[in-house]
């Protein structure tokens, strides 16, 4: 089973709104047709779907096979993660990974706040 981040990175892909991320893994699933076709697939999927569970897959295959490549993937994705930045007085709000339970993502709150 891939980790979270893996998981992650899968869905970010699936929308792709993750430029560069998703330009190294396109080309480097370009020299297998199974993870190509799969990061193919995932496009536009839901994030917990079987596609993007498939594409999470090739991500670990291709990540524990080339530990460079792992390295690699999750700097981009660190990258990408910080170009969400908020300038300004601005508000960039990111949960990444499995969440269970209530979240809450505000700038400012005015009262209270229940669930």
């Amino acid at each position: 089973m891939p980790e979270p981040v893996l998981v992650s990175i899968a869905a970010a892909l699936a929308g792709k709104s993750v430029g560069a991320l998703y330009e190294l893994v396109r080309d480097r699933f370009s020299k297998r047709a199974d993870a190509a076709a799969a990061l193919a697939a995932s496009a536009g999927a839901e994030p917990e779907s079987a596609e993007v569970a498939a594409l999470a897959e090739e991500l670990d295959r291709e990540q524990r096979a080339d530990p460079e490549f792992a390295e690699r993937l999750r700097e981009q994705w660190a990258n990408e993660a910080q170009a969400g930045h908020a300038d300004r007085g601005g508000v960039v709000n990111q949960i990444t990974g499995t969440v269970s339970g209530k979240v809450l993502q505000a700038r400012d709150i005015q009262g209270g706040v229940s669930f």
